[in-house]
């Protein structure tokens, strides 16, 4: 009877032990993300972040609403947020990474016709303590990228910045969508410069991942509100960069749409899908969201308040992806190996 109690005592230490090593082991590396930010509105969402660890924060976009040509109001809005005694402490725990969107550039659905670009640049990257020697300092737009190693693989990280040179949308005036498709081959969302850019940075890249931040959607087009698909030649064209680069694990971010969603598409030549996943807003989102089109939508939408997490297992190369929101309550998950 003692030896079989000695058993039982020992199988129960064992897998307490066990589910205590497991509960301590951490993920490679981890990414969180959001985008549309108020500044006049309270962000709970900055301590339920934390909870899961990340090694870097990526704002894809809108980190004030600031649509003004008024850039001393603009910078007001900057110190407003900057000054949130909740995201200093954010920013003292972990890195942050940022590429701008519409309504930190300025103005809503703006593009290159933004007369302010230039100086709202420039306060954009005062508000992330960007160095003077930066090339963002010099170059025109926002875009850039930062790679990071971990356990000897390596994780790109590339900011686009769909603002700075894109050419005009063109309007919907026969249905409720705010716009319809181009005409094939009329507009850039990058502009020349950050095209050559980015396909350097895909054909030269030897990381294990590519992580792509554009502020906007890539994958979903249906919805009528501002997209890549408002210029479907720019789809095709980043679609054959993926696959002529033969870069590995390329996987997409997005915000603007106040929902969040993850899609996804087989690309010709590519061994993985390509993923688009979407997450915004965080601190107000599409609360009377009723539903959209989106032919490669593999999650549920969530119109709830909202942030992404991607966990990296780089000994499977495997990355989980994680819609949460508020008391970080998980609302979606996706584990795709590469």
């Amino acid at each position: 009877m003692k030896n079989n109690t000695l058993v039982i005592f020992l199988f129960i230490w064992l897998s307490g032990f066990y589910n205590t090593v497991q509960a301590q082991q951490k993920d490679d590396f981890v990414i969180a993300f959001g985008s549309c930010d108020n500044q006049e509105i309270e962000n709970k969402l900055w301590n339920e972040i934390l909870k899961n660890h990340p090694d870097i924060f990526i704002w894809g976009g809108d980190v004030i609403y600031s649509d003004t040509e008024d850039m001393p109001l603009m910078l007001k809005n900057y110190n407003k947020q900057k000054n949130d005694s909740v995201y200093l402490n954010f920013t003292k725990k972990t890195e942050i990474l940022s590429t701008w969107d519409d309504h930190d550039m300025g103005a809503n659905d703006a593009g290159k016709e933004y007369p302010m670009k230039d100086t709202s640049q420039q306060l954009f990257l005062n508000f992330f303590d960007v160095k003077p020697d930066d090339v963002r300092r010099k170059q025109k737009g926002v875009y850039f990228s930062k790679d990071y190693t971990v356990n000897k693989h390596k994780i790109r990280i590339i900011l686009l910045d769909t603002r700075y040179f894109r050419s005009a949308l063109t309007p919907d005036h026969k249905t409720k969508k705010r716009y319809k498709p181009n005409k094939y081959g009329k507009g850039t969302m990058l502009g020349d410069k950050q095209w050559k850019w980015l396909k350097e940075e895909l054909y030269q890249s030897d990381a294990d991942f590519n992580i792509i931040m554009s502020s906007i959607q890539f994958l979903s087009y249906e919805h009528g509100f501002e997209t890549w698909g408002n210029m479907p030649h720019e789809v095709d064209k980043l679609e054959k960069i993926i696959s002529g680069s033969k870069a590995k694990g390329v996987i997409i971010l997005s915000g603007d749409r106040h929902i969040a969603e993850i899609s996804s598409k087989e690309l010709k030549n590519v061994s993985y899908p390509l993923i688009d996943f979407t997450s915004s807003g965080m601190t107000h989102s599409y609360t009377s969201y009723k539903g959209e089109p989106n032919k490669y939508r593999l999650s549920q939408v969530v119109s709830e308040k909202n942030f992404g997490v991607l966990k990296f297992d780089l000994s499977t190369m495997k990355v989980t992806m994680e819609i949460r929101g508020e008391a970080n309550v998980l609302y979606e998950k996706l584990t795709q190996k590469y």
